[in-house]
């Protein structure tokens, strides 16, 4: 087990569009959540890679998502693979990271589908894996369930959204942790 450093991570964000985001399980909790690890993000300058899956298609990231990733320095792909890492552009991308970074902070949708097989292809390629429970979702509450049960018997870790701000955070008595507390409540 390891604790996450803010310094050596990056969070990835798996097609949370708008014809996706209405099919599936709780997206409002899913979409609040992502936007807490955005915000998060952004203040300890923790990188950002979105993804969506045929945008002509499925939409743009849903606006509020859209609108916290406004400004900040993330990288937005289009892909049609639902494995991210068997896309070009997603590859180059993980390759511009820090070379410091070593874990990956996995949130989107769909759990079954985009996020396991870029959650294993994640831990494949070396990083240390984290899934984000309550910022996945699937359209049906059972496929959520088996990947996320799937993907910590693979060695991904699985956790929650305050699991994964408090690491990056570490302590209270910092100007970060007193930014983040009103979203926290």
């Amino acid at each position: 087990m390891k604790i996450l450093n803010a310094k050596t991570s990056s969070l990835l964000i798996i097609d949370p569009q708008e014809k996706l985001m209405k099919a599936v399980e709780k997206p409002e909790k899913v979409a609040s959540s992502i936007s807490l690890l955005i915000r998060c993000a952004n203040l300890l300058n923790i990188p950002i890679i979105a993804t969506t899956q045929y945008k002509k298609g499925l939409g743009p990231i849903v606006q509020e998502l859209e609108e916290l990733l406004k400004g900040t320095p993330y990288k937005t792909i289009d892909k049609w693979e639902f494995n991210c890492f068997y896309n070009r552009d997603f590859k180059d991308a993980i390759n511009e990271l820090p070379a410091c970074v070593d874990s990956l902070v996995i949130t989107g949708v769909e759990a079954h589908i985009c996020v396991f097989q870029t959650a294993v292809a994640a831990k494949e390629n070396r990083f240390d894996t984290w899934v984000v429970t309550d910022a996945v979702s699937s359209r049906a509450k059972k496929n959520k369930k088996v990947a996320i049960k799937l993907m910590n018997a693979n060695g991904i870790y699985c956790a929650t959204t305050e699991m994964i701000i408090y690491q990056w955070l570490k302590q209270a008595n910092t100007n970060q942790f007193k930014s983040m507390l009103e979203y926290l409540k």
